[in-house]
């Protein structure tokens, strides 16, 4: 968990306002839910790994031979925990609110969540998700307009030329079952095949050898991964085809095609959309499409998503078809480090002891009145260190205010 310095505040603040105001432009609506869930909420089986990482809240009025007789059982513990998403307290709001809200519900989240990570590297146990998510809709249109909107996020935060890649879980299932695995052995599978980007084919094959997997259907795998690349092919039905073996559903593949038609659409031009077959996601409440955001200046993901039309029924009693992405908020914020983007005026006011308050918040509050951040800093003996100090914080001019200065007479010069 951080602290942030003025400046970075600002940078995300200014990162979450583009992502706000694109998404409501993309009519979107913005609601908020407890940092709270209920443990049995999160830990349903939902989260997959995130579940592990859950921070659990202990019960209230708990007395220590109470808390001993209930050590091994952290259900027993906990009646509470912080949310490690925002996706698990979506279907709960929408389970719980669905009578007051449209057909097809298009939600905004954005807000802090929590996961017990080890301290490492761009891993956090505070950070930002900003979710968009479609719930009513099942046919690929919802896909489309998230994709759509994320990407529109992308070109306004000046990072133009992202890309979606994109798969469905009923694709891997179905080349799982052409290959000749039992279904009881595919979840492990999936993680191996996973890691296909970190140990590459042999490494994946290596594995799934050591594991025991059923030999002909690992075989066949192999045999498939060392085939001609199919990675240029275009996102449509020959191109979909090309890049996976023989034996997968036509309805699964006509249902990419109209996603790639419906975002060409869109976008007024060819679809930046990858068909990749080894896409995997490690949430287990996917069930059909699902996408990764990248762009070409990194080598990882700048966010992603997918449909999970089995979690509201959860919560509802009945079956609702719901997708959802969400940008990688924290990694798009560092991407954008070094980037003045705030368009605001701002000045430092810098005056003697001696200038009259009243004079000093006079001419503060007029400038304030003509839009202008404005900060009073009484002259130091270092004027170099406030300065440094000034434009770090993300002011952008400075002028010296004199005991008959007005307004009209400041002196104003760039910072920096």
């Amino acid at each position: 968990m951080r602290d942030f310095l003025p400046a970075d505040k600002a940078r995300r603040e200014r990162v979450l306002a583009v992502i706000r105001r694109r998404y409501r432009a993309h009519g979107f609506d913005e609601i908020e839910t407890p940092v709270m869930e209920e443990y049995a909420r999160l830990h349903a089986g939902m989260g997959g790994d995130n579940e592990k990482l859950s921070f659990s809240i202990l019960k209230r009025g708990m007395d220590a031979e109470a808390i001993r007789a209930a050590a091994d059982d952290p259900a027993a513990l906990a009646d509470l925990g912080l949310r490690y998403d925002l996706t698990v307290p979506l279907a709960r709001f929408y389970a719980t609110n669905r009578a007051q809200l449209p057909t097809v519900f298009r939600a905004i989240q954005m807000a802090p969540v929590w996961r017990a990570e080890r301290p490492q590297k761009g891993r956090y146990r505070q950070f930002v998700q900003c979710d968009i998510d479609i719930i009513g809709d099942a046919s690929a249109r919802a896909e489309a307009e998230l994709m759509t909107a994320s990407l529109d996020v992308l070109d306004a935060l000046g990072l133009e030329g992202g890309i979606v890649r994109v798969n469905d879980r009923r694709v891997l299932d179905a080349m799982l079952d052409v290959f000749g695995f039992a279904p009881d052995e595919r979840p492990g599978v999936l993680i191996t095949i996973d890691k296909l980007d970190k140990i590459a084919a042999d490494g994946v094959i290596a594995e799934l050898r050591d594991r025991g997997a059923t030999a002909t259907a690992v075989d066949s795998l192999a045999a498939y991964l060392a085939r001609p690349s199919a990675d240029a092919a275009g996102f449509d039905a020959a191109g979909i085809r090309a890049a996976l073996p023989a034996g997968i559903p036509d309805e699964i593949v006509d249902h990419l095609v109209a996603l790639g038609d419906t975002v060409a659409a869109a976008r007024g031009a060819e679809a930046p959309l990858r068909f990749d077959p080894f896409l995997v996601r490690g949430m287990g409440y996917y069930t059909g499409t699902i996408f990764e955001l990248a762009h070409p200046s990194v080598d990882y993901s700048l966010g992603g998503g997918g449909r999970y039309d089995g979690m509201i029924g959860r919560f509802l009693g009945q079956d609702a078809p719901a997708v959802g992405f969400s940008i990688g908020f924290e990694r798009i914020v560092d991407l954008l480090q070094d980037a003045d983007d705030s368009g605001e005026r701002s000045l430092v006011l810098v005056h003697d002891r001696d200038v009259p308050l009243a004079r000093l918040l006079q001419i503060k509050a007029a400038l304030v009145a003509d839009g202008v951040r404005v900060r009073l800093e009484q002259r130091p003996k270092n004027m170099k260190a406030l300065l440094e100090r000034s434009s770090a914080d993300g002011y952008t001019a400075f002028a010296t205010v004199g005991s008959d200065s007005t307004v009209a007479s400041l002196d104003i010069k760039p910072l920096g």
